[in-house]
């Protein structure tokens, strides 16, 4: 049965959370960080391409200036919670080239605005001060947080309770 969250309905093709650790058991991955919702699409699901980078979003930009073909951008930005790694252009980028989500372990900015754009988003908090912009950073390497590897090729399933891995 589709979820319904907010207004924007999930295609009957989604799959919850909970579904996928009830059918994966131990082959699911559960992130243990609570990350917040930004996003208009709140549930989301796709292939993980990952970026490595700390207080700096060149290789975000970059990467959701590529087609996203329906995958999820996971982005370690080692937690922190000084600068913004993704505002409304980078998720707007995102929603334009075809990226179903991107998860930030870091903050965003432009909060108001990302609830308008149909793309997944979460993040660990916001904050107005913007990232630097020296290009530093390693893409689709595997990164670890929340008691989970995402390693590129893996899939990602999201909603409001939560992020899961598939292997």
């Amino acid at each position: 049965m589709p979820c319904v969250c907010a207004t924007v309905v999930a295609s009957a093709d989604m799959t919850a959370t909970s579904d996928v650790v009830d059918r994966q058991g131990d082959r699911a991955l559960v992130c243990t960080i609570g990350f917040r919702q930004y996003g208009r699409r709140r549930v989301f699901e796709g292939p993980i391409s990952t970026v490595r980078c700390h207080e700096d979003n060149v290789l975000v930009r970059r990467r959701v200036s590529e087609p996203g073909e329906g995958g999820v951008l996971v982005v370690d930005g080692g937690g922190s919670l000084r600068v913004a790694l993704v505002g409304d252009i980078v998720a707007g980028l995102a929603r334009d080239n075809g990226w179903a989500g991107v998860i930030i372990h870091g903050c965003v900015r432009d909060v108001a605005a990302l609830q308008d754009l149909d793309v997944g988003i979460k993040a660990l908090g916001s904050t107005p001060r913007p990232s630097g912009k020296n290009g530093a950073g390693d893409v689709d390497v595997p990164v670890t947080f929340g008691g989970v590897t995402f390693r590129p090729g893996d899939m990602l399933f999201s909603d409001d309770d939560g992020i899961v891995v598939v292997r």
